[in-house]
């Protein structure tokens, strides 16, 4: 179990630790929600974690593929609800391969894409948030 702990240090901005590991991380609030923008917000670590989570998950299937996924990058566009509530709408992902798509197997292909659909965070998010990937 991961324990985590956030102080909020004022001007919409938090400070968060990861107790294990120490890692810090801070988040302000969009600048598009009375923030500076100056940090990721917490929807845009939402996305970020859909995205990471999707990699590592093909990561593992990598392994027992023997493929090796190094250097595959995913941009993320996260889309807004243009109605209330303020909530993410929609998540893109747009895979960049780095020309490893010439080198495995449409069955392996495939195998990486069922594991990146079921990855734990794109399974914990609500039905109404569209996922769109772009392979």
């Amino acid at each position: 179990m991961s324990l985590m702990r956030v102080k909020y240090s004022g001007n919409l901005r938090c400070e968060s630790i990861h107790e294990d590991s120490k890692t810090e991380i801070q988040t302000d609030a969009p600048k598009d929600n009375q923030g500076n923008g100056e940090r990721f917000s917490p929807t845009d670590l939402l996305c970020t974690s859909l995205a990471t989570c999707t990699l590592t998950i093909m990561g593992i299937k990598a392994r027992s593929l023997g493929v090796n996924l190094d250097g595959v990058e995913i941009g993320i566009q996260k889309i807004m609800s243009k109605e209330p509530p303020r909530r993410v709408a929609e998540i893109v992902l747009t895979f960049d391969w780095k020309g490893l798509l010439e080198k495995i197997t449409p069955e392996a292909l495939d195998s990486l894409k069922r594991s990146a659909l079921a990855c734990p965070v794109a399974l914990s998010l609500h039905p109404d948030v569209k996922k769109t990937i772009h392979w």
